[in-house]
């Protein structure tokens, strides 16, 4: 809980294992971590810099593609991440004005919008795995799903990750280590399962398929679900392993609070995936623009 709740003795004992305090208000009282606070911000700072400016100009391309055409569902869910992780980063930057305004509610409403909207990407990144998996795996019924009244379904799922994120967030603030471990480790397995599934059907030609530039393509997609799968395993098990670290009984509360604040690093790379893979796909990179004039 907060510094004020603590004991009054000049050496605090080390805390013990913090399976009825949840992450939530643990992160709010790290706020007393020197350590702590230098990697969150730097965190904030970092994702500000790079995520900031790529978030608002995927917005700007969707907003003029949705007034000329109509938009993927590959788009859609693009969309939905880019707005998540604005969000995400709003309740970052709140969390650090109150850590230097020393404002207990601003660094709790902070927190409880910056771990919403983070399991909510888990959700996201889950979901485009599986996605992918459809689409290569079954192409048949990721037809059906992607016309007619399966769009709007798919779509209505999109949404519905927005409540499973809240429904998460409650989870890990119900708080034993131990259940989000396990939530941690089910995404994992989700998106190992589902990635590596698609890369052998990619490695592997099918019966009757031709080489040429059938091959190319199947070879950039490989590469492609390569780099977005050590993105996401960086993610998952590096924030596996920081949880793991926080857990163990003989950590200090200053060492738990800067296990936690290390693992959000491991999510940023994921984080450039989906916008930058947009980015190229639009040929709004440059060097795709470099390309397309050769």
């Amino acid at each position: 809980m907060s510094v004020n709740s603590s004991s009054s003795s000049t050496i605090s004992p080390p805390h013990p294992f913090p399976s009825n305090s949840s992450l939530i208000t643990f992160l709010s009282s790290c706020s007393d971590s020197r350590v702590g606070n230098f990697i969150f911000i730097a965190f904030t700072i970092t994702n500000t810099i790079i995520l900031l400016p790529l978030s608002i100009f995927v917005l700007y391309l969707g907003h003029r593609q949705c007034c000329s055409a109509s938009t993927s569902h590959c788009d859609f869910i693009t969309y939905h991440m880019v707005v998540m992780e604005m969000v995400c980063l709003l309740g970052s930057i709140c969390y650090c004005i109150g850590i230097y305004t020393d404002i207990s509610r601003m660094m709790m409403v902070g927190s409880h919008v910056f771990f919403i909207t983070s399991c909510g990407q888990m959700f996201y990144h889950t979901l485009t795995c599986a996605e992918r998996y459809l689409a290569v795996v079954h192409p048949i019924t990721f037809l059906h799903l992607t016309k007619g009244s399966g769009i709007k379904i798919s779509n209505s799922m999109v949404w519905g990750f927005w409540l499973l994120g809240c429904a998460e967030m409650g989870l890990v603030a119900l708080d034993t280590t131990l259940v989000i471990g396990i939530v941690y480790v089910v995404h994992l397995g989700v998106v190992s399962f589902c990635s590596f599934s698609v890369l052998k059907v990619l490695k592997h030609p099918r019966p009757g398929e031709v080489g040429g530039d059938r091959d190319q393509s199947k070879q950039r997609a490989f590469y492609t679900i390569t780099a977005i799968l050590g993105t996401l395993l960086l993610r998952f098990g590096g924030n596996l392993l920081c949880v793991t670290v926080y857990a163990l009984p003989q950590m200090s509360h200053s060492d738990r609070c800067v296990a936690l604040d290390t693992g959000y690093w491991f999510s940023l790379p994921s984080n450039l995936v989906l916008p930058l893979l947009f980015l190229h796909k639009k040929g709004e990179l440059p060097f795709c623009k470099k390309n397309n004039k050769t």
